[in-house]
């Protein structure tokens, strides 16, 4: 099997290391991941800059670019060949709830995803790389019983786990979850430069605001790996009919 591993914390990351490292001897794995952090770039593609691949003296290819950058790169001409499987990880720290929307990890994912290639978005739930070597142990075996039973094929679908850490004895067994939310983020930081110059900086995420039994927050409060599949229809299907029937409505009062 042929496994693509990229990153949003940058190919230097411990999190990427520990990922390769489990993988290495069970499949044959590329990683290209972006050459520094980039967290919270989302699906962001560099369109008006050129891309640069460069390979690391311990063998990893990165890019001056986003982690969706690495990926599409990858799967459009670097490789050569179709990987089959995309891993994005492991994350420095959790993404869960609305941190999906903006997270590069599970951005890198996507891309693959939307090549029609299985993929996973993987995570510690806390900051620090603590027990990381329990969380890369537990991404290995969920891909070798995928393996065996036989999950990893033509059908594409987008998986993001968060992983707590926690020795590798003590993690709970994977609980599928739906997406929490949280509250609006803090207030925007602002400092002034040397120059005089206001500047700002995205205050901290907010708090969980739904972490009820279900959602990603709750298991990974319980210690379970959490697993959320993930689509990328973003219609409001429930609503087209009444969204219909306003647009419909509005024209009509508007006299055209």
């Amino acid at each position: 099997m042929k496994i693509l591993i990229s990153n949003d914390d940058g190919f230097r990351a411990e999190g990427i290391v520990a990922l390769y490292n489990a993988l290495k001897d069970m499949a044959d794995v590329e990683v290209v991941a972006p050459e520094h952090n980039n967290s919270a770039k989302s699906n962001a593609l560099t369109l008006h800059t050129p891309l640069y691949v460069n390979r690391a003296d311990n063998g990893f290819r990165y890019v001056n670019g986003t982690p969706a950058d690495c990926v599409h790169i990858a799967l459009t001409g670097l490789l050569g060949y179709r990987p089959d499987l995309v891993i994005s990880g492991i994350n420095n720290g959790a993404n869960m709830g609305d941190d999906t929307l903006y997270s590069g990890t599970v951005g890198a994912a996507m891309e693959g995803y939307l090549f029609g290639i299985p993929a996973i978005a993987v995570s510690q739930i806390d900051k620090g790389w603590a027990h990381l070597d329990a969380a890369a142990s537990t991404v290995a075996r969920m891909v070798q019983q995928m393996m065996q039973q036989s999950l990893i094929g033509p059908r594409p679908w987008l998986l993001n786990v968060n992983i707590p850490n926690l020795p590798l004895a003590q993690i709970k067994p994977p609980k599928v979850c739906r997406l929490g939310r949280r509250h609006a983020a803090e207030p925007v930081i602002t400092q002034v430069d040397p120059r005089g110059q206001t500047m700002y900086w995205i205050g901290a995420a907010g708090a969980a605001m739904d972490d009820s039994a279900g959602t990603d927050f709750h298991a990974a409060d319980q210690g379970h790996v959490v697993v959320t599949p993930l689509k990328v229809d973003l219609t409001e299907h429930d609503h087209l009919q009444a969204w219909s029937q306003t647009c419909a409505r509005l024209w009509s009062q508007d006299g055209a």
